[in-house]
């Protein structure tokens, strides 16, 4: 496959901590007075384990058009993991065949992926709310130009990643000229409809912190964004997702040579709320990777943490009783997840 076009200002190397294992060896070298599993069992909480699945997240792969200092995929237009027709066609299988009501799609750019349309419309026909996260500049490419039409079509609902609503912060974390390229293309979404109320298309925007500290709360930040969004660039969304930057991949590279690691895992681990437990996606959330492997989480996925023996591990052997009430694989980055009011997919727990 032929790597996507991308502009030169988007573009950045891989982390140098692309290994799994690398990663592992420096967050296991981090001082922490507890594992999580220690912290849950300290909290009075049992060990995680999967309720019903609620959400199939699709990750299509780590081709992308950008490559963000904070990404847990370490994704880029060097990539060439993609999902095959194959692969899309279990995956509708699998949704044919259960009640699990809302499809995840993501990425990498997941509308990179050749089957991309083909699980949108396949989902769609079978009645299933479904997501699209999206990094917005995909979106002015002419190849996908047609998208934000597409998606008002179909009903889908789009995740937007836009780190902060003035240039400064977006670009430090994206690359320089991602802000503007990302407003225009919000600007696309909302003449098609998105974010307008009375339109019933959801447009939703996701911050994430631009350096070592917990997002602020979710609630307060969503009336500053739409206030600014409004009054800046004259863009309406319908609801904010702030989430906690996971200590993975890119970020946790950056962590480690600005010499934050220490305290960014102290400060998840002092900010550790038994509250958000009981929320976590991965309780309801199967995360699907481009070869069709099953894992707790898109995060375990970006590990290699597959799911504990004993349960389906691809879709070609999925089983949705077996999987549920599976033991959660859990490691030192689950820590992100349970700061403060708690992350997820579909932002803070409390």
């Amino acid at each position: 496959m032929t790597a996507p076009k991308v502009l030169p200002t988007l573009a950045r190397r891989r982390s140098a901590l692309a290994s799994v294992a690398e990663q592992q060896r420096v967050l296991e070298a981090v001082p922490l007075e507890a594992s999580f599993d220690e912290q849950l069992k300290r909290a009075g909480l049992p060990p995680l384990r999967a309720a019903a699945i609620e959400t199939l997240q699709l990750n299509l792969g780590r081709v992308c058009n950008q490559t963000c200092n904070h990404c847990h995929v370490d994704a880029g237009p060097d990539r060439t993991e993609n999902m095959s027709r194959a692969t899309a066609e279990l995956a509708l299988s699998v949704l044919a065949t259960t009640e699990i009501p809302t499809v995840d799609i993501t990425g990498g750019a997941p509308e990179l992926c050749p089957q991309f349309e083909y699980l949108v419309r396949g989902a769609r026909d079978l009645g299933r709310r479904v997501f699209d996260r999206c990094n917005l500049t995909i979106l002015l490419a002419e190849r996908f130009s047609h998208l934000p039409d597409f998606f008002a079509e179909h009903g889908v609902e789009v995740v937007c990643s836009l780190p902060h609503y003035r240039e400064l912060n977006t670009d430090r974390q994206r690359g320089a000229g991602t802000f503007a390229l990302s407003i225009e293309a919000l600007k696309r979404l909302n003449a098609v409809g998105y974010g307008v109320e009375g339109s019933g298309l959801k447009l939703v925007l996701v911050t994430n912190p631009v350096g070592a500290f917990l997002p602020g709360g979710q609630a307060s930040l969503s009336d500053e964004w739409k206030r600014e969004m409004r009054r800046l660039h004259g863009i309406e969304f319908s609801e904010l997702f702030a989430i906690t930057n996971m200590p993975i991949s890119r970020f946790l590279e950056w962590l480690q040579r600005s010499e934050n690691l220490e305290g960014y895992m102290q400060r998840l681990l002092d900010a550790f709320n038994p509250r958000a437990v009981s929320g976590l996606m991965c309780r309801t959330t199967l995360s699907v990777g481009w070869d069709g492997r099953l894992f707790d989480c898109d995060f375990n996925q970006m590990l290699e943490l597959e799911l504990e023996h004993g349960v389906p591990r691809t879709l070609a052997e999925f089983d949705a009783a077996l999987l549920e009430g599976r033991r959660i694989l859990t490691g030192r980055h689950c820590f992100g997840c349970t700061a403060g009011s708690g992350s997820s997919c579909g932002g803070a727990l409390e």
